[in-house]
């Protein structure tokens, strides 16, 4: 059966402004074409980012209400930390209140002036963290990812051969981590696929 309405309830709803194209036009000039400039309640549908922009859902308002602010100890983060070990097996857990703050520890430890880090393309925070430490920032998407009109279905892959190559020529002196980003809203959200990051991790 083909679904013709979204299978859910919306349990709250929140008033907007609405502006026209001619409106628009003038903001985003006037914020020089950068839409960090532009003030969000002049924003009708926020494309810039996924965070936090939709509705919640019962079971998150339920677990807000459920949540321990306790200074210490609190319950809350017991769960959390034994839920990151039992999917990633990591023992040593920080939460940080956005991936950008934990980039932000991550490159502070690992990067150097200097230093360079391959990705198959870096997401604007993570650019901007390796860059404020120092680094290169460094994108390897494969060639496919420059074909427009390609039905390659895995166009984040990274190109393996240029990574050997940056790998070979600079060595672990000057690369600290290799990452691929599985996903990415500031490149076009294309995925990687499995065997890609097979490939990268052997070369790891």
């Amino acid at each position: 059966m083909k679904t013709i309405f979204e299978p859910f309830r919306i349990k709250m709803v929140e008033p907007i402004k609405l502006t026209s194209r001619l409106e628009r036009e003038r903001l985003i000039t006037a914020a020089h074409f950068n839409p960090f400039l532009l003030a969000a309640e002049d924003v009708i549908i926020d494309l810039l980012t996924d965070s936090g922009t939709s509705a919640m859902s019962a079971e998150a308002w339920a677990a807000m209400m459920r949540g321990d602010e306790s200074y210490a100890g609190a319950r809350s983060w017991y769960r959390f930390r034994d839920t990151v070990k039992d999917i990633f097996g990591f023992e040593q857990v920080i939460p940080t209140h956005q991936g950008r703050a934990a980039e932000h520890i991550l490159f502070g430890v690992m990067v150097q002036p200097g230093s360079i880090v391959p990705n198959n393309t870096h997401f604007d925070t993570t650019r901007a963290n390796v860059e404020y430490n120092g680094g290169e920032a460094l994108d390897l998407p494969c060639p496919e990812a420059e074909d427009l009109d390609s039905d390659y279905p895995f166009k984040g892959d990274m190109d393996i051969a240029a990574l050997e190559k940056v790998v070979a020529e600079h060595g672990p002196e000057k690369i600290p981590l290799i990452m691929v980003t599985i996903t990415n809203n500031s490149g076009g959200g294309q995925p990687v696929s499995l065997a890609n990051v097979r490939a990268v991790s052997a070369i790891c």
